[in-house]
């Protein structure tokens, strides 16, 4: 796997950026702090794709965060939802702590590449934690 991962990072080397896939990662999944849904389900996701698709296309914006760049709460359509703005506020928040418990274990998954992890991966992951602990300061 830590081979294959390396081909996909050496390809990206053989392209301008312009030409490359976008990644996105989304978490349908998160709850607020009394286990409620806080997205409000499977029905609503093309409201998130949506913006992704204005976002490949640079008619909406994006936040920069320690993980990456999110939606702006005013480019994600929620028309017609019934859902509280402290909901969208927290959606598009980061939670750094739950980030900085994530990276041990990144770097524990990881480590069952031994020497076939590309040090790009290792290089992301200390980035990674870099961000997230200058933004906790």
């Amino acid at each position: 796997m830590g081979d294959y991962f390396a081909h996909w990072l050496q390809m990206g080397t053989h392209s301008s950026a312009s030409k490359l896939p976008k990644i996105f990662y989304v978490n349908w999944f998160r709850q607020d702090k009394s286990g409620k849904y806080l997205w409000p389900g499977y029905g609503e996701n093309s409201r998130v794709l949506k913006w992704i698709f204005e976002r490949c296309d640079g008619k909406v914006h994006a936040k920069e965060t320690p993980i990456g760049r999110i939606p702006e709460v005013a480019d994600l359509d929620t028309t017609g939802l019934d859902i509280q703005g402290a909901h969208v506020d927290e959606l598009v928040s980061v939670d750094i702590e739950g980030w900085l418990a994530e990276v041990p274990l990144i770097k524990e998954h990881f480590a069952h590449f031994g020497s076939h992890l590309p040090e790009g991966l290792n290089a992301e992951v200390k980035a990674l934690e870099e961000r997230l602990l200058a933004a906790k300061r």
